[in-house]
């Protein structure tokens, strides 16, 4: 993915970034050369069948794989870059926040610019990723922004399986169909990624006193994986990640049946 930065100012205990760069951040000073990249990429490379999961017409560029864009945001011309996308024929920008980035509610991307809030309960997210923006912040910002230009959709991610999360998700769905206008219910989708945890990142984590390691690293409900870039991780085993991704989307179904699932695993 085409990211403008790589690391993270916040300390979730979950982060993949920080199993690679455990401090700071990095920013990226050739961002033309990126935009002019992307703009080659989906003039003359971008084959993705229409429509698919990720957009109906245009090919999403996802620029905050590495890094929160939007805590970021300082750091970087967003304005420029957000024009880039607005401006394009085919290509639309793409990130995933755990703040509320109210300078970019400034500036009408035209639906050309897709933020995605991340989402769980707030009882696990007070733990995991501390001084991120309240839950509630974050799902009453999906009217705002709608309102202002931007594709907003959800990510749930990740989903934590604990004593209770049943429950916690069921609740927050509950505030989520609440706190959305029915005007907005059709545009608001979803992305649904359960946890997996890196070796690296549960030793940093144990080292240095992370909280949260206890509901993150649980080897007698997960099973070893191997990353595509050799790293070892662990995910919950098969047939419980199967049968809580078969109730989550059950619980989503009854409780926010408007809410479409992109994907999820």
């Amino acid at each position: 993915t085409p990211s403008f930065g790589y690391g993270c100012l916040l300390n979730c205990s979950y982060c993949y970034m920080k199993r690679h760069s455990s401090k700071g951040v990095t920013i990226a000073g050739n961002h033309e050369t990126i935009l002019q990249e992307i703009d080659r990429h989906a003039m003359f490379y971008a084959d993705a069948k229409k429509p698919n999961q990720t957009h109906e017409f245009f090919t999403s560029y996802d620029i905050s794989c590495n890094e929160d864009f939007a805590l970021h945001a300082k750091f970087h011309d967003w304005p420029r870059i957000f024009e880039f996308f607005r401006d394009h024929d085919s290509a639309m920008g793409s990130f995933a926040t755990k703040i509320v980035p109210t300078k970019f509610l400034e500036f009408n991307p035209e639906g050309k610019i897709r933020i995605r809030f991340s989402l769980m309960p707030q009882r696990m997210s007070s733990i995991v990723e501390p001084n991120t923006a309240p839950i509630a912040d974050r799902i009453a910002a999906i009217d705002e922004f709608i309102a202002a230009g931007y594709d907003v959709h959800v990510n749930f991610s990740p989903i934590i399986l604990y004593q209770g999360w049943k429950e916690d998700y069921i609740d927050l769905f509950q505030q989520l169909d609440a706190g959305v206008s029915d005007n907005n219910k059709e545009i608001v989708k979803a992305e649904c990624i359960m946890l997996t945890h890196e070796e690296n990142k549960h030793n940093f984590n144990v080292e240095n006193n992370i909280p949260g390691e206890e509901y993150l690293w649980n080897p007698t409900l997960q099973e070893p994986k191997t990353s595509q870039y050799g790293g070892s991780n662990v995910r919950y085993k098969r047939p419980l990640k199967r049968d809580a991704i078969s109730q989550f989307k059950q619980m989503m179904h009854a409780e926010i049946p408007w809410c479409t699932i992109r994907y999820i695993f």
